[in-house]
Formats: C-alpha cells, structure tokens, sequence
C-alpha cells in the first residue's frame, strides 16, 4: 500500500504533496533492506517516477525526499535493471555536480542534494551490472576526481568527499581499466594522498616528515570516515605497484607512506574507528615499494634528543644497561631513530598473529599436529592450492630469518622441502636478506630431544599400500619373495 499511494501522488501531485508523501515512505523504511517480491513491480514503477520528478523545476527539499526514497530502493538489485539508463544516470550525475560543467560547490543549500545523489549512485554501481558498464561510458571515475579536486581543501563537505571517495572506491574494485586510469591518467595517487594530508590536517616538517602531535584532539567522525573512504581507494590505484620505475613515482609513494606513518600515530572518534583507520593503512602499506618505507622510520628530533638525554641522565648511577635499554625502548627508540610506526605495526600485527612462532617446547607431535598459529601455518604448507601453500612456507621462513635449520625445527623437513627446493636450499644456508643477529631460541624441551629427533627418513609403501620406514617395507617385500619362491 505505501508504494502505491507514493506513486499516485508522484504521478499527480505537487511538490509539496511529494516531499511529504516520500518523506513519509522514507521514515518508514529508513531502514528496509528485504523488500517483497510481490510489490517489485510497484518499487520499479516509483523509480520511475521519481526520476520523471527529478527533472522538473523542484524545491531543493523536495529533490532530497524524491533521493532518499531513491536511495532505499536501489537496495533492491532486482528492480534497477529497468530503471538504470544512460539518461536516468545523467540525472543523477548532474545533480551530483558531476557533470562536465564548472560549477562551484558554493551554494550550501545545494550539499544535502549532492550528498543523496552520490548515495544513489553508490548503491545503484554496486547493484546493477549495467550501471557498472554505463559509468565506463560516461567517465565517471573523471568526473568523480574532478569533483573531488573542487572540494579537497574544504572540512565543511567532508560528507561530499567521503561518499565521492567510496563511489571512487566501487568502480576501482568492479574494473581494472579503471584503476589503471586512476592511477596514471587521473593522477590518482598524488590527488588521493592530498586528499588525506587535509583529512589529517598534516603540517610538513621536512620532505617526508609531519609534526605529530601526540596529546591532540582525536580525529572528527567525518573526518575518520572520509580518510578510511580515502585510504581504500588508494589501495585500489596502487595495487599493482610492485616495482618503482620513475623517480617521480618513488618520491609518491614515499610522500604517502609518510602520510600514513602519521595515520598509524593518530586515533579516531572511538577505539573501533581507529582500528578500523590503522587496518586500512597496513593494508596500503602492503602496497608501497619496499625501497619507499624507509620513510616509516625517521631521525629523533632535537627536542626529542633532548628529552632522551634529559631523561637518561636523571637515572641513577647504579641503572644497567638493560634497565637503559628499556627505557630507550619504552621511548621507542633505536639507534637514534624514532621507531613510534613501527612499534604501531607490530601491535597491530600481535593482536593479529599472538605470537606464531613461540619457544618451542612441543617436541612430541609433528608440526603440523595442533591448534596454534604454527600449526596451522605448517599445514597450510601442503596445501593443494598452490598461492596459499607459497605464502604460508614463505611467512615461516621470513620468521624464521631465512634460516634453514631454524625452518626446519619448527616445520620439519617434509613440509619445508617444497620451499627449500624451489629456493635451491635443500642443503642448508639461509636466503640472502639481513636480519638482526640470531638469538639462541632453543628451550630446554627442544635440546633435550634433538639429538634424538629425525628430520629425515626414507619411506616406503607395505604391500597393503600404507607408508611404513623404507627398511621395513624392504623386509616385508623380501619376505613374500621368498614365500611365492617357495611355493613354486
């Protein structure tokens, strides 16, 4: 009944009558997504009519109710396929200011409208296959970082930015040849990096340096959700960036792994928004070259320096070095360099990971026998799926400093020897990457049984098709020789 009696008044009512009717449809199903598959036809027919009111000469309040029920209905995947043409989109795209004019984003009246069209358009790309291939047709991944350009340096519109971004965000996960012009044609990369410089408010110290200020106010709500909305995007463009070519593109992707240094020392509105922040930002860190995140780690500053020594001399004169070394730790420093990044990564990854690699005292099951981290790992190392057995062996043996025989204590030469063959390792040694130098690990469990232990034994099936040691296998075999010999 409320499609039917929006849709009578769509078709014959005026402005004032519309926004009431569908502000009373919106209040009701504001929170609505399973519709009835009885009144689909119904839902299809108002679409259609609102997109034949959005044309007209309309009060601004009356476009925003005929968007908001728009909106809602675009849940349905089932009745936009009808619904969504070119021109039903140039509708949107105009009132979304994403059409091709210059206008200006001055008349705060106009943010509300702005706002629910780019609503629209998000859950129309996301639910339609053919709106997909029509903003391919109309260049909307242009349009979007154009609109984007108009308002980068503006709080005010944060909400504007923010569903900009996460429409930005659709089209560059549902097409690849958008990502590519994004990230080269559309200048992308430096374009979405300002766009977080503004949502952090960064002020540049040096090249690849930001002041941080580590008692200021958290990030706004807005603010989080449009530097989130910003950073998934990105990974989007950057995705592919494995290597660095240019030097213009290692001083871009320097310039945003310092921005994202600054994200992972910033907290948002509440402890889930800046999880999900930091989560974001790790993420795109996976995307930065390994010869750009040197950035990550920066010289202490003079007052920092300052306050290292201030606080070292006012120890006791009995304090050890270890006690020193704690502090300095506490501090998060190492040789003279500010590790507060890096120390983020590694919580964030602990919270993760809790510890895959421990002491190993478990000497008694095989490796891949058990419930923990390691466990797990070690069995997904003869996995069928030949991506997820790569990454599991290559994760322990990263863990494991790419030494072999460390490789080999905690995963056993069965499951390690896919690696350390394709690695040309079988015979020991370790990869050619530096790691700090290595700490005797070994618990009391592992040296009591090692020498016991049998990293490498021959097998061989029985008759009855088990696996048995290849020695008895052997004397199996010649027992029924000598048995069928007998017998003949």
């Amino acid at each position: 009944m409320d499609e039917e009696r929006a849709l009578y008044i769509v078709r014959a009512g005026e402005a004032g009558a519309i926004e009431r009717v569908l502000r009373d449809y919106s209040d009701k199903h504001r929170a609505t997504f399973k519709f009835e598959s009885t009144d689909e036809d119904k839902r299809k027919r108002l679409c259609e009519g609102i997109f034949k009111v959005l044309v007209k000469d309309i009060p601004t309040t009356c476009q925003v109710s005929c968007l908001e029920v728009l909106r809602i209905l675009s849940r349905d995947k089932k009745i936009l396929v009808p619904v969504t043409t070119k021109e039903n989109m140039q509708i949107l795209l105009r009132l979304a200011k994403l059409n091709d004019s210059d206008d200006t984003l001055e008349k705060v009246s106009e943010f509300p409208v702005i706002v629910e069209s780019l609503k629209c358009l998000c859950n129309i790309v996301f639910n339609s296959q053919m709106a997909q291939q029509l903003s391919l047709e109309l260049n909307l991944a242009a349009k979007l970082c154009n609109l984007l350009r108009k308002c980068k340096d503006r709080k005010f519109i944060n909400d504007i930015k923010c569903f900009d971004l996460r429409l930005l965000f659709l089209l560059s996960l549902l097409h690849t040849d958008i990502r590519s012009q994004l990230r080269y044609e559309l200048q992308g990369l430096p374009l979405l990096t300002q766009i977080l410089e503004s949502a952090f408010s960064i002020k540049w110290t040096d090249e690849y340096e930001s002041a941080i200020e580590h008692n200021g106010p958290p990030l706004s709500p807005q603010e989080t959700d449009c530097a989130i909305e910003a950073l998934k995007a990105l990974f989007n463009v950057t995705v592919d960036s494995w290597k660095v070519h240019k030097e213009s593109d290692s001083h871009q992707f320097r310039v945003m792994a310092a921005v994202l240094r600054h994200c992972l020392l910033i907290v948002g509105p509440t402890e889930d928004k800046t999880e999900e922040l930091h989560s974001n930002a790790v993420n795109l860190l996976s995307n930065v070259p390994v010869s750009c995140l040197d950035v990550l780690i920066c010289p202490l500053t003079h007052e920092e320096t300052a306050q290292e020594a201030t606080t070292l001399d006012e120890l006791p004169s009995d304090t050890t070095a270890e006690q020193e070394t704690v502090l300095k730790n506490n501090a998060m420093v190492y040789n003279g360099m500010n590790m507060e990044a890096i120390n983020v990564l590694l919580s964030f990854m602990e919270k993760r990971i809790d510890k895959v690699l421990p002491p190993l005292r478990d000497v008694t099951n095989r490796p891949e026998v058990g419930s923990t981290m390691r466990n797990k790992l070690v069995r997904l190392m003869t996995h069928v799926d030949l991506g997820v057995k790569q990454i599991a062996a290559e994760f322990l043996f990263v863990l494991c400093k790419e030494r072999v025989d460390s490789l080999l204590k905690y995963t056993g030469y069965g499951n390690a020897a896919g690696l350390l063959a394709a690695r040309g390792l079988l015979t020991g040694g370790r990869g050619d990457n530096w790691y700090s130098e290595d700490e005797d690990t070994d618990t009391e469990e592992y040296k009591n049984a090692k020498p016991k232990e049998e990293l490498l034994k021959p097998m061989g099936l029985k008759p009855d098709g088990t696996i048995t040691p290849l020695e008895e296998a052997l004397n199996q075999y010649s027992v029924i020789e000598e048995t069928s010999s007998d017998t003949d």
